[in-house]
């Protein structure tokens, strides 16, 4: 729950407001990109919403922020009920983000695929009553897949919730020691029907992507959209072998995708040949 004690002096005077807790994790700035933006270190309101459209996108990046830091000094409970029912949010078909980011995963988003053969989860959002409720709506969870080490969350409830089954590479394992399939080496492969299991060592020794359908690739920290700078980018701290990462880069020059979603950092879709171009770009300024 935000503190209006604590609410910074960079958000513009109204409703809406960031406090000094914020982690800055950018997921507030996705959700609501026309009232926050980044002023330092922190998130912070430089629009209040003006319409109901905007203050519904504000209310679910109050709901999805991971260390509660946004809050309202008055709640108009309709749009934040009407909000809260928005997710999992749909982005393009069966595709969806999950909102409701965790702490424990540093504010990381995730993701759910509704799939005939089992449905998907993508790194694991808080554990939440009307999420558990929504994924039994859509027919449950079959697979957890775990991009890395750092974005686990509630995934181990969630397998235990659904019987599903948790997926993570072996170099990665110690953040989830019982999970019920691990991936092995740096060899790419399919996974069943529509989707591919991509190893991408660097951010972590076991950082892996999920391509789904040769058009949505799910890449964890390993990859992500600056929209200020309008280009693919990749981390360049918090990296556990930076050669490793910059081939893995190279590596999904091979795969065909449109989407990048990200756990941390912008989500894109591009056609094709503009995803390729961006991606080449990437690799020869991280040469």
């Amino acid at each position: 729950m935000a503190d209006l004690r604590k609410r910074l002096d960079a958000n513009r005077a109204g409703n809406f407001y960031v406090d000094s807790t914020c982690i800055n994790c950018d997921a507030c700035r996705q959700l609501a990109p026309a009232s926050f933006e980044e002023v330092g270190e922190y998130s912070a309101v430089t629009h209040q919403p003006a319409t109901e459209s905007a203050r519904r996108q504000a209310y679910r990046a109050l709901l999805a922020c991971p260390t509660g830091s946004i809050g309202a000094e008055h709640t108009n409970q309709t749009i934040l009920n009407a909000a809260k029912a928005d997710f999992p949010l749909p982005i393009e078909g069966n595709v969806y983000y999950c909102g409701f980011n965790s702490e424990k995963s540093f504010g990381a988003n995730s993701f759910f695929v509704q799939h005939l053969g089992g449905n998907w989860l993508i790194d694991s959002p808080r554990y939440l009553k009307s999420l558990v409720d929504a994924f039994d709506r859509m027919g449950g969870i079959a697979h957890i897949f775990l991009t890395h080490e750092d974005d686990v969350g509630d995934a181990a409830r969630y397998a235990c919730r659904f019987g599903a089954e948790r997926i993570i590479h072996r170099a990665d394992v110690h953040a989830m020691p019982d999970a019920e399939v691990i991936i092995e080496g740096e060899e790419a492969r399919a996974y069943g029907e529509d989707f591919r299991i991509v190893p991408v060592p660097g951010h972590t020794a076991g950082s892996l992507c999920l391509l789904y359908r040769d058009r949505f690739l799910f890449t964890g920290d390993h990859l992500w959209w600056d929209p200020e700078a309008r280009e693919l980018a990749s981390p360049r701290q918090l990296v556990w072998n930076a050669a490793a990462l910059h081939r893995s880069i190279e590596q999904l020059t091979d795969c065909s995708f449109e989407w990048v979603l990200a756990g941390h950092g912008g989500r894109v879709s591009l056609p094709q040949p503009d995803m390729q171009a961006a991606l080449r770009d990437l690799v020869e300024r991280r040469r």
